[in-house]
């Protein structure tokens, strides 16, 4: 759960990780909106630089359009 003075952290996602540039407390989801607290981030992807909250979220921004 994130607090409400929760801060956005910027991230460079690397294929297996990902490095902190700014410290905060979440990213947010490309596809959802939704804050991702870092501690529950599980995808995303390093070509684009896109988090997603779900594995679903991730599916549907890698779907074709």
């Amino acid at each position: 759960m994130l607090k409400p003075d929760a801060r956005p952290a910027k991230l460079q996602y690397l294929t297996n990780n990902f490095r902190v540039l700014v410290d905060g407390d979440y990213v947010t989801c490309a596809v959802s909106q939704t804050r991702i607290p870092l501690d529950d981030l599980k995808y995303w992807n390093a070509p684009r630089q896109e988090a997603y909250a779900t594995a679903e979220a991730a599916t549907e921004a890698l779907a074709p359009k």
